[in-house]
């Protein structure tokens, strides 16, 4: 009884486990699809990066030009090598020592030392250095202070386009599964509608009231809408994988849209689009292509700075812990050097001659950016005005179509209709339902568009 009990406790706990263990689905609107992606997208988990490695590099630049220390330990052994500094035979020198001071006693024994038999014994050496180097000028280091500080602001300038590309390709997607599962509904209501009216026709036919040409008609209709039910349930999934993807979450994660459609056209508000003021220096791409000419230039004061002399000045302390008898080596030692560049057989004068070459091709980079940031904002304009007036036209259309069919429906059920006329308006119902989405999709995109070149997305 007892083991019964652990066991029917132990099936208890692991089926708790399973049941906690399962990932609750994500219900997300558009804007907290968007911010999701924001936090999460891995593409610009890199770029963001990036962006920090720039601000590091301008350190590095920065931390180039202050007081740098650097310490060394470095022992030596002679083997006990024997250094003998004889100087002569060993006879003695006949010197009057009544006409020398105590100076010239005192070398004469240091000579007397050096000179005598007695080898001196090179021991070990053990010493720590101490070095202290600063840059005093460098018109180079100064310039590229200035370089860095630019390649940092492009890399933040790509930061926010990349965060706009996100921000668009979420949009997209979201709104293309918006639509196509709007689709797949209408077309799973219109297969139970047929098969209701094939049933209905199938007895009518049964019972003589009805050919064989409109039972088959409709199942031929019913087996192309099933295919098209397939083939937009496997695009709808699809579309699912790329929004999983562009959010960054786990393939199997499981995702609820909770914005729809017409929520999200109501919220674009699509006629205050067009009276929009599109303000060039907002654009991140132009932006970008700013900083790029900025960067260029400072490449060519860089290669200018290079005509010039480096000045540097240095400080090295060296402890001696075991040392020689014999030692000549300072323990403080300072200086001052000046590089001065004289000759470099024209291999400066071509490197500033390139970034020149380069300067000017940014500015004229900048000028095309301009041109088609113009383009862009015309085409655009056309695009979504045109989307527009086909949305309006589409919301018509499926009107007309909805009560074409319901007329020919009703007709249908008292005889006055075929199976034709009522398949052939089921058929066009359904386009001006599909086109209807399809021309929402197509504003809300043109719109995105819009936003993004306008720096409003």
């Amino acid at each position: 009884m007892r083991t019964l009990k652990i066991f029917l406790l132990g099936v208890i706990m692991m089926t708790s486990n399973v049941l906690y263990g399962q990932e609750q689905p994500y219900t997300l609107t558009l804007a907290q699809a968007r911010e999701y992606a924001l936090k999460n997208n891995k593409s610009l988990m890199n770029a963001r990066d990036g962006m920090v490695s720039s601000r590091q590099k301008v350190k590095e630049t920065i931390a180039q030009g202050l007081p740098q220390v650097e310490g060394s330990l470095n022992y030596m052994t002679y083997f006990n090598y024997e250094m003998n500094f004889s100087m002569g035979s060993g006879t003695e020198p006949n010197i009057n020592y009544s006409l020398l001071d105590l100076g010239d006693i005192e070398v004469l024994n240091a000579i007397s030392q050096m000179s005598s038999s007695e080898p001196i014994v090179m021991s070990d050496q053990l010493s720590g250095k101490l070095q202290l180097s600063q840059l005093i000028f460098s018109g180079q280091y100064l310039a590229g202070i200035k370089t860095a500080k630019i390649a940092r602001k492009l890399s933040e300038q790509s930061v926010v386009a990349s965060e706009q590309d996100v921000k668009e390709n979420v949009t997209n997607t979201y709104c293309q599964i918006l639509t196509s599962e709007r689709t797949l509904k209408i077309i799973n209501e219109n297969i139970k509608n047929l098969n209701d009216i094939l049933l209905h026709t199938t007895n009518m036919f049964n019972a003589g009231l009805a050919e064989q040409t409109d039972v088959d008609q409709l199942k031929i209709t019913v087996n192309q809408l099933k295919n098209s039910q397939k083939a937009l349930e496997r695009m709808t999934q699809l579309s699912y994988n790329m929004l999983k993807f562009q959010l960054g979450v786990p393939p199997a994660t499981s995702l609820i849209l909770a914005d729809s459609l017409t929520q999200l056209l109501d919220a674009a508000n699509p006629q205050a689009a067009l009276t929009k003021d599109f303000n060039l220096s907002e654009n991140i791409n132009y932006q970008m292509m700013q900083s790029q000419v900025e960067l260029s230039k400072k490449q060519v004061d860089i290669r200018k700075w290079a005509y010039a002399p480096t000045i540097a000045g240095y400080y090295n302390y060296t402890g001696k812990i075991l040392k020689t008898d014999f030692d000549l080596n300072p323990s403080h030692l300072a200086g001052v050097t000046m590089s001065v560049p004289i000759w470099s057989s024209g291999v400066r004068r071509a490197q500033l001659a390139q970034s020149r070459i380069s300067y000017d091709m940014a500015q004229r980079n900048l000028e095309i950016v301009k041109d088609q940031l113009d383009l862009q904002k015309t085409q655009l304009l056309y695009v979504y005005q045109n989307a527009l007036e086909n949305y309006e036209t589409q919301k018509e259309n499926v009107n007309v179509a909805g009560r074409v069919y319901q007329s020919i429906q009703n007709k249908y059920n008292h005889g006055a209709a075929s199976s034709l006329d009522l398949t052939q308006a089921n058929g066009n119902y359904l386009t001006a339902e599909s086109n209807y989405y399809t021309s929402i999709l197509t504003l809300l995109q043109a719109q995105t568009s819009l936003d993004k070149l306008y720096n409003k997305l």
